[in-house]
């Protein structure tokens, strides 16, 4: 599908915003999104979506991405389904989502693989497992477990397609306000955010928060990880100390297993697990206190052949979806 060139307007609003006119480049953005322009109201959207330029307000934005999606504005529409699919920002319409899908899968690429994927799980009419598999009990404390082909092969294709254009370098703040690539983590990751989460993707998190018996609602967004010759999760802990809602259990989901090397291993209890894939290891950070717990700490091993695709979900106490 050829790209709609963007209006000259907001080609001068993307000017006058690289030069530091912010401000300036809103007042078009607006004024256009006014008249029910779609690029602008798609613009307007991403700017309340993300905050900055704007005050952050992802329900306006939710309502601006519809608008758009009404008036043709085809990624819009992706949107516009994916959210209805997730629920996040406003209210959740997952049967109203799949019809949206399957006019969107009419136009072939992307929309229509995921159709075909959504079709071949078994699915109740909210969108949740309809059934789970069992898993095995690999430590009492910490708690871990592994499910056996938690996900299918295609949908371990699928998330990896869909994270490919995603990837960015690990990096941490080093406490001067600059980003460095972090130390422990040298794995490069894709974060599959609301906005890309489509109904695929929302439905395998829903398939995770069943695996480690939370809600949906808990998940942090899913992140791909991708390992490649000589990186690594050095030992660290998942837990994050937060007084309102910290980070207490993961879900991680191996997406290959054609690598040597990488290795999930939890020194302190002697456990090392090479899954294959499909399978998931779930385990636990916190004990009953909310304190962590230190035989949780656990580590990547360095790989030393091909590339090692990995699925993670971090879960909080509480609700974390907006």
């Amino acid at each position: 599908m050829a790209q709609v060139p963007l209006h000259p307007m907001l080609q001068q609003a993307v000017q006058l915003s690289v030069a530091g006119r912010n401000a300036e480049a809103v007042l078009i953005v607006t004024r256009l999104a006014a008249q029910n322009q779609p690029q602008a109201l798609a613009m307007l959207a991403e700017m309340k979506w993300r905050g900055g330029m704007v005050p952050q307000d992802p329900p306006a934005a939710r309502e601006l991405y519809r608008r758009a999606s009404a008036l043709g504005h085809a990624q819009s529409a992706e949107i516009t389904t994916n959210l209805m699919a997730n629920g996040v920002a406003g209210p959740r319409d997952w049967q109203g989502a799949l019809a949206r899908l399957r006019t969107e899968a009419r136009k072939g690429g992307g929309r229509k693989l995921a159709l075909s994927l959504i079709d071949k799980m078994a699915l109740t009419d909210d969108g949740d497992p309809a059934r789970m598999p069992e898993a095995q009990t690999l430590s009492e404390r910490p708690d871990v477990r592994r499910i056996e082909r938690l996900f299918t092969a295609a949908e371990c294709d699928y998330l990896r397609q869909i994270a490919e254009p995603q990837y960015m370098p690990s990096v941490v703040n080093d406490g001067m306000g600059r980003q460095v690539r972090d130390p422990i983590r040298t794995s490069d990751g894709a974060t599959l955010h609301w906005l890309i989460e489509d109904p695929v993707v929302h439905a395998l998190n829903r398939r995770l928060a069943a695996a480690s018996g939370t809600s949906f609602e808990q998940g942090e967004a899913t992140l791909i990880l991708r390992y490649k010759g000589g990186q690594e999760y050095k030992p660290h802990f998942d837990f994050v100390r937060s007084e309102q809602n910290q980070r207490f259990k993961t879900v991680l989901v191996y997406l290959n297993h054609d690598y040597q090397g990488g290795e999930t291993v939890f020194p302190e209890i002697g456990l090392s697990v090479k899954a294959r894939k499909g399978d998931a290891l779930i385990f636990t950070s916190a004990l009953p206190d909310r304190s962590v717990d230190p035989l949780s700490k656990h580590a990547g091993m360095p790989i030393t052949g091909g590339v090692k695709y990995l699925c993670t979900k971090w879960i909080r106490e509480k609700r974390w979806v907006a």
